[in-house]
């Protein structure tokens, strides 16, 4: 009895999930019928923050030394994120290591961080592999008080064709309601988001912008000048110049380690004050840790424990753990930080 319920429960899973996806070209199909001024009303952008000149830290997620989230340890970083001056948190990103940890686990990691936002501006990542989840994740979010979404596409099948991942982010669109970002990750997800996918989907006034971690700068700059009504936000501090010179903001790994370096950058460009000086010095500071290997989750985690004065969290596989040799290259980069020895 027990498992006919289920499989019935599964079953009206599947039938929903693929109601919802046959439907969303109906509905885009609808809008563009809409007529001028109906259709301007419907375009009104709800981009899920006041400003679109925010930083948000792409947060780790910290696990204890079982490889258990370690909720205490992520209120604390988030505390630490807020003193330090970040504007917002992605939740579960690429750095959060969202494919590592369950369905129930995302929950879990969710509803502490929004329990904890302590006047930032929350984002969070609700992207499978498969949409039935997905949507799950991405209402989770919206019941729990998400400003908004950053959603990778589906990253199993490499490069989609455009009228299938139309249809996937149409068919969230037409369930989820609060701002949504599509987030540009190519080398990592195999699926990239273009222009031609962006405009497919300008007609849902919750289209609020991306995230791109890919290096292209010319890539990017298409993506502004096509798009300034959305918040176009880069993912690498390489292009965190020309973001702010066109109004658009930043989602940074470096935010975790370099929040306080970051957080004075944009201080500096709201204050109307040269953000260059800041800039150079946190690039600065970056470069001095590369030694450290902090661009991988173990020696990272190493580095925040020690900068923050809390116990260290761990990564999980298939990620490393930190080494000796770099526990001391972070030990030393930290003290040339604390001593103010930057280059």
């Amino acid at each position: 009895m027990g498992a006919t319920h289920r499989e019935d429960s599964n079953r009206m899973t599947r039938r929903e999930a693929i109601g919802v996806i046959g439907g969303a070209a109906a509905a885009t199909a609808a809008m563009t019928m809409l007529p001028g001024a109906a259709r301007a009303v419907a375009q009104a952008r709800n981009i899920g923050s006041k400003t679109k000149t925010l930083m948000w830290v792409a947060s780790v997620t910290p696990c204890d030394k079982n490889l258990k989230f370690d909720a205490g340890a992520f209120r604390d970083m988030l505390a630490w994120f807020q003193h330090n001056g970040a504007d917002g948190i992605v939740v579960l990103g690429t750095t959060g290591e969202f494919p590592s940890f369950s369905t129930a686990e995302r929950k879990v990691i969710t509803e502490t961080a929004l329990k904890n936002k302590m006047g930032m501006n929350f984002l969070v990542n609700p992207g499978t592999s498969n949409f039935p989840e997905t949507l799950e994740l991405a209402r989770h979010a919206a019941d729990h008080g998400a400003d908004g979404l950053l959603v990778i596409p589906p990253f199993y099948y490499k490069n989609p064709p455009l009228e299938g991942l139309t249809r996937y982010y149409s068919a969230l669109f037409d369930e989820v309601h609060i701002p949504i970002n599509l987030y540009h990750i190519p080398r990592t997800s195999g699926v990239a988001i273009s222009t031609e996918l962006l405009k497919s989907l300008m007609h849902y006034p919750n289209l609020a912008g991306i995230k791109d971690s890919d290096g292209n700068m010319q890539e990017y700059q298409d993506f502004v000048a096509n798009f300034p009504e959305l918040n176009m936000r880069t993912g690498t501090s390489g292009k965190l110049e020309y973001a702010l010179d066109h109004g658009m903001g930043a989602i940074l790994m470096d935010g975790n380690l370099y929040c306080r370096e970051a957080a004075d950058v944009f201080a500096a460009f709201h204050a109307g004050t040269d953000y260059h000086a800041p800039l150079a010095k946190m690039r600065a500071t970056e470069a001095l840790m590369r030694a450290g290997g902090v661009g991988s989750y173990g020696p990272l985690k190493y580095a925040m424990s020690l900068r923050m004065g809390t116990p260290q969290t761990y990564q999980r596989p298939p990620f490393a753990d930190v080494t000796e040799a770099q526990k001391a290259a972070i030990q030393a980069g930290l003290e040339k930080i604390k001593a103010g020895e930057i280059a």
